[in-house]
């Protein structure tokens, strides 16, 4: 996992079959786990069994000793046998995650395993990156401001052919513009992307350094006033500004601009409907992450954040007592994403945070975000719904086994229609409609 410097590939394969192969293993990694509260059914079963043996045993003993016939011992104890048949017990856990993961798949929500599916309970606080999961992600160059001395296409030659070896959507936007306005970029060497601050490279033969005013400051470049202050009024109105500086002085910077997801606000306030706490995290200055959190309904937020510190920030939420969830989509988010107790990755991002993650969400709509929390709600519900169900009955039905008022031919019909309920409660979730939509 190359994340620091850059690498030239050749793809022999690439399209829909790659990523489709990748989705459909989570899908089928997820149906054959096995929840917690399935572990716990199991060791309840192996020693249900035996004790339903013994039980049967001593059903039949009992009859005997009270007198009664053999053939009523016998039948009482092969009741007990059948109605105890744990198959609504062992069906419980594996028919709901069939239903709710192939659910979450036609709805573009990918989850890895039982465990995201309990995480989903107790998960109180949202952690929200910004560029490319409350915004678009797809950002333009709407400004370039150049110091004395130093010439608009220069500056563009020389910040495009480093931010052409990123894959950040900053560095997109920039070489887009770059590339449009100046051609063809020469090579850069000695490349390195600095994940939350930027990146440098040699073009030229000279050591060109972009991104945020603190990388060039710990790089030893000085800031002219009048860059400084741009930058200030820029970043005030929400917009993203790359400081771009050679032989150790700033030389110029570079406005873009993103575009807040139009369902970023219905999906937050959809968070919030599910009990959830929503929080800005973002590697963005502060004026453009409080100008999107405002734009999209978020009171708390955490900006200038490395990606390190983001995992940081997830780490001091858990101490506190809450319990986490990240989405994000970048490199940047890969750590959080890991340390959450319930990581969520857009599905276009970068595969260094879907691996990281326990729910990959395939739609570019962000409300995504709050439908898989409450299909993964309602599908555990559902889980826990049937062994209530499944011990429910075996508790109920036994004892009138045991005591001779069920034949087997019934106690058969009973153990058989405890299943199809099970089946069938499982089935309703093939009807999820998130959020009422």
């Amino acid at each position: 996992m190359n994340v620091g410097g850059r690498l030239l590939l050749r793809a022999t394969r690439v399209g829909a079959d790659a990523q489709l192969a990748r989705m459909a293993q989570l899908v089928r990694r997820a149906q054959q786990g096995k929840a917690a509260a399935q572990r716990l059914a199991d060791r309840i079963a192996s020693v249900f069994v035996p004790a339903v043996l013994v039980l049967a045993a001593a059903t039949a003993a009992g009859w005997l000793i009270a007198g009664r016939p053999a053939g009523l011992a016998v039948t009482s104890a092969v009741a007990v046998l059948v109605v105890a048949c744990p198959c609504a017990l062992g069906l419980a856990t594996p028919t709901a995650l069939l239903v709710g993961t192939g659910r979450g798949a036609q709805l573009g929500i990918f989850i890895k395993g039982p465990a995201a599916l309990e995480s989903t309970r107790s998960v109180d606080t949202v952690l929200l990156d910004k560029t490319g999961t409350l915004t678009e992600g797809r950002m333009s160059l709407v400004e370039v401001r150049v110091a004395a001395g130093v010439s608009h296409r220069r500056l563009l030659r020389l910040a495009g052919a480093v931010e052409a070896a990123s894959e950040h959507p900053i560095a997109a936007a920039v070489t887009a513009a770059s590339v449009a306005e100046v051609g063809e970029l020469p090579a850069v060497t000695d490349f390195a992307a600095l994940p939350g601050l930027g990146a440098r490279g040699v073009v030229d033969g000279e050591q060109v350094v972009l991104g945020r005013a603190q990388l060039l400051a710990d790089r030893g470049l000085h800031v002219p006033d009048e860059l400084d202050e741009g930058r200030r009024e820029r970043e005030a109105t929400g917009r993203t500004v790359v400081l771009v500086g050679w032989a150790g002085e700033a030389r110029g910077l570079l406005v873009v601009a993103d575009t807040v997801r139009p369902s970023s606000a219905a999906a937050v306030a959809a968070l919030r409907g599910l009990g959830l706490h929503p929080v800005l995290v973002t590697g963005d200055n502060a004026r453009t992450a409080h100008a999107v959190a405002a734009e999209v309904g978020i009171d708390d937020v955490v900006a200038e954040t490395l990606p390190e510190q983001k995992a940081d920030v997830v780490r001091r939420l858990q101490r506190a007592g809450h319990r986490v969830a990240v989405v994000g989509d970048g490199v940047n988010d890969a750590a959080a994403l890991a340390a959450a107790d319930l990581g969520m990755a857009i599905g276009q991002g970068t595969d260094a945070a879907i691996e990281a993650a326990d729910v990959v969400l395939a739609r570019e709509d962000l409300l995504v975000v709050p439908d898989a929390i409450e299909l993964a709600r309602r599908t555990h519900r559902t889980i826990l719904g049937n062994l209530v169900w499944a011990f429910g009955y075996n508790v109920a039905a036994l004892p009138l086994a045991m005591s001779g008022l069920l034949s087997p031919l019934i106690a058969g019909a009973a153990m058989s229609l405890s299943s199809v309920f099970v089946v069938s409660h499982s089935l309703r979730l093939r009807g999820f409609r998130p959020g009422g939509r």
